[in-house]
């Protein structure tokens, strides 16, 4: 836990991420992924020289998922929890039926989230996405939009006068479903009728496969998107100039 909470501060400190007095909101949707973050960031606020508050909000799809033990681990970490009811899986799955439903689903998921931070006065929402993922969103954006682009590290939402973060990007995906394994994170297994058929899932498959002849291709492709940079990823000390490979990797 220490070594994965010295990732997200260094990736904090590079993307100056976090400022003297946020109240910042963890995103949790009951995956490996956010509940690892609630809990990094959770031990981050003990020591973290630039002192923040913390809440965690789970905006409920309407599924039928159960996020009891969420809420009971939030209370364990002494972080506020709010979960907001929505009918956002029905109105995709049931009565629109999307064919393309993860964009959509995106976007209201996100509205919903925005509005609750807003209700409680918070300022910056942490979400979970991981080393994986930002390598996997640049290939997603070559491959099908012929374009160089990923997610940024930090975004401001001038709408809704939100920012958003992403302190785990140097934390790589095993290390990360290690930690849920060996922490005994309460997940919430996903009832999504899209969950694993998505063309995210066609690219993490294509490069578990191409890591077998390329071991260091993430690493590679993580460090280019440093170096070009892309739009706000020139970070103070680039993570592939340091021998930082991420945990996991």
């Amino acid at each position: 836990m220490q070594h994965l909470m010295g990732l997200v501060r260094r990736c904090a400190d590079d993307y100056q991420m976090i400022q003297a007095g946020d109240r910042i909101c963890v995103g949790v949707s009951g995956g490996k992924d956010s509940l690892a973050l609630l809990t990094l960031m959770a031990g981050l606020r003990a020591y973290y020289p630039r002192p923040f508050e913390l809440e965690a909000i789970t905006v409920d799809m309407g599924l039928g998922m159960d996020f009891t033990p969420v809420a009971d681990y939030c209370r364990s970490l002494d972080v506020p929890y709010t979960l907001v009811p929505t009918e956002i899986g029905p109105i995709i799955f049931d009565i629109r039926k999307e064919k393309n439903p993860c964009s959509m689903c995106a976007k209201m998921r996100r509205g919903a989230l925005h509005d609750a931070m807003k209700a409680r006065g918070l300022n910056k929402v942490a979400l979970g996405h991981h080393y994986d993922d930002a390598v996997e969103t640049f290939l997603l954006s070559l491959f099908y939009e012929g374009r160089l682009s990923c997610f940024q590290p930090v975004t401001y939402l001038s709408r809704m006068d939100v920012t958003q973060i992403r302190p785990m990007l140097y934390v790589g995906e095993k290390a990360v479903a290690n930690f849920a394994r060996r922490e005994n994170l309460p997940v919430v297994h996903n009832v999504c009728p899209a969950d694993k058929s998505t063309k995210r899932q066609e690219v993490k498959e294509l490069l578990a496969q191409l890591q077998q002849q390329y071991p260091d291709l993430k690493t590679k492709i993580f460090g280019a998107m440093q170096r070009l940079p892309l739009p706000e990823w020139g970070p103070e000390r680039p993570l592939s100039g340091r021998g930082g490979i991420p945990q996991g990797e």
